[in-house]
């Protein structure tokens, strides 16, 4: 079982989102916590709860969230680009 929830760990920052590298593209501020709603925990799938909402960097939104039913705490990335960008 450990085995599995390092992996699903490293999935997860390895995927869109789970790194500033790797940000989730919003073309507003004003939807990130929206976006979040609509993800999953990788460990169990339960929903995430926001803690704290941060602007590192011009454009870079950091959310830290946790798993509502298993309680891992993680950082999602999101990068705001404009609508033309797509």
């Amino acid at each position: 079982m450990r085995r599995l929830v390092r992996d699903r760990e490293k999935l997860a920052a390895l995927s869109v989102g789970g790194s500033e590298d790797r940000p989730i593209h919003v073309t507003s501020a004003a939807v990130v916590e929206v976006r979040v709603r609509h993800l999953s925990c990788p460990q169990c799938d339960g929903e995430y709860k926001v803690k704290e909402h941060r602007s590192p960097a011009s454009g870079i939104r950091s959310v830290d969230v946790t798993c509502q039913i298993c309680g891992v705490s993680r950082t999602l990335w999101f990068r705001i680009v404009s609508a033309d960008a797509h």
